[in-house]
């Protein structure tokens, strides 16, 4: 351990922008076990790491290193699995330079260790190594039902079913997964890795039900009779407007249901061809990783030409800064410090342009971040012939919320105990991004697994 002064920091190779740009596969390679083991050899073994400190679920990485730089893979992927539901996933998608790497001490003069792509090793190369995520089997008489199968209630079900308690999944779509399956590009998260843990699930014993949206397809209460507690975990769909004139034209898209489409694509299942961008002039507003995703994925699909714009800096994105170097490099234009004021619609009454002003950074607010100010008199226009709009998003409010006693907040957030997850109707819990806002898969999986936790803990007492 402790060869940092000797081993520089590397970064998992990528495949060249030429070839990457053409499909939809990962653009990064996993680890060999030489790069892996030289890697984790740079970690110094804090008394008090920072890294497991920054990671919402506190994954034991100075241990999972230290195990990978002895070549002892099990015992790592023992580690790695056990705070963690599908670490796999973490390593590929979490904005690393934002927590765990963002806080190694190594970033002081040397670089940090490439935690994510250590992790991602970890656990595919076990998997090749025959080792598996261990589950005793259904081993009470206990049920819980999870109304969504993104990743908070797919963490839910995992620590669910390390305890011996029955999970039965109810998802709307026609795969599980939710944001993992079609809100994340292939690019980055390859749709086999989410099914290989899905997989995973069905044979320690979770029943998923597919096609199946509660409050349409079967009743809460139907649900509710037949469990002894359940996890809501349906995340936050619902697209975030700018409220300027013309953004209802037929061309401006939400982001999210464009990344759904083409995934649909991809899967060879049946899509709306007005998602096909094919040599047409795209522009994304938004600044944040689902933005990137959109912009990619445009590159990808064959625009003639993808511009970005976002009303503050490059260093003030919401995203990875991963995301938007990679971006960067597959040859998306960007346009900073720019502030959409109208959609310009044609006589038809389709978009045409986006009317900007530019903007400046100003004094901070309460929270420390530049308040974002209008340059007076500097309006200018973007043309344009699709406009998708990445905003964020907010949480959708399923009427059978209200109607059991479950309350939300001013902007349709689940409200819950923050110890124990439980809504305001006892026995029944929630977690993700329809408790949190838009947020990351990482916390989403935190909030499921501190959510089976109180669980288990209420019903096998």
């Amino acid at each position: 351990m402790r060869e940092y002064l000797n081993t520089e920091r590397i970064e998992a190779r990528k495949r060249l922008v030429v070839e990457r740009t053409k499909d939809f596969n990962e653009i990064y390679e996993v680890f060999d076990r030489n790069e892996a083991a030289t890697q984790s050899e740079r970690c110094i073994q804090c008394g008090d790491p920072f890294c497991l400190n920054k990671c919402p679920l506190h994954n034991y990485v100075p241990q999972w290193l230290k195990a990978v730089s002895e070549k002892d893979l099990e015992f790592a992927f023992k580690l790695s699995n056990e705070p963690s539901p599908f670490p796999e996933v973490m390593g590929r998608v979490c904005p690393h330079d934002r927590l765990c790497e963002g806080d190694c001490t190594l970033n002081d003069g040397h670089g940090a260790i490439t935690i994510g792509s250590v992790e991602t090793y970890i656990t595919e190369e076990g998997f090749k190594a025959g080792y598996k995520p261990e589950f005793p089997g259904i081993t009470t008489d206990k049920k819980v039902a999870i109304i969504g199968s993104g990743p908070a209630g797919l963490s839910c079900a995992t620590y669910l079913l390390r305890s011996g308690i029955a999970v039965t999944m109810y998802e709307r779509s026609d795969r599980a997964g939710g944001l993992l399956t079609y809100g994340i590009p292939n690019f980055k998260l390859d749709k086999k890795i989410v099914e290989r843990r899905v997989k995973y699930l069905a044979e320690a014993g979770m029943e998923l039900v597919l096609n199946c949206e509660v409050g349409k397809d079967i009743t809460f209460e139907e649900i509710a009779d037949k469990h002894d507690a359940m996890f809501i975990g349906v995340g936050a769909t619902k697209a975030k407007k700018a409220s300027i004139n013309g953004e209802q034209a037929p061309n401006v898209y939400k982001a999210m249901d464009y990344l759904t489409a083409i995934q649909r694509k991809n899967f060879k299942l049946s899509y709306d061809k007005k998602f096909d961008y094919k040599d047409k002039n795209v522009v994304v507003i938004g600044g944040g990783d689902t933005a990137m995703d959109c912009l990619r994925t445009a590159k990808r699909e064959g625009a003639k030409s993808v511009m970005c714009l976002y009303r503050r800096d490059a260093h003030n994105m919401p995203g990875s800064q991963k995301e938007y170097k990679n971006a960067m490099e597959e040859g998306v234009d960007f346009t900073f410090f720019a502030a959409p004021k109208e959609i310009i619609l044609s006589e038809k009454g389709n978009a045409i342009a986006v009317e900007v002003v530019k903007t400046t950074l100003g004094a901070k607010d309460e929270s420390g971040r530049q308040k974002m100010e209008e340059v007076k008199g500097s309006e200018y226009r973007v043309s344009a012939d699709v406009i998708i709009m990445s905003l964020g998003f907010d949480p959708e409010v399923p009427s059978f919320l209200a109607e059991n006693g479950i309350s939300t907040n001013k902007w349709g957030g689940i409200i819950v105990n923050e110890e124990t997850h439980e809504t305001t109707t006892a026995g029944i819990y929630a977690g993700g991004d329809c408790y949190r806002g838009a947020d990351l898969v990482v916390t989403a999986a935190y909030d499921g697994r501190e959510a089976a936790r109180s669980i288990v803990k209420k019903l096998l007492r």
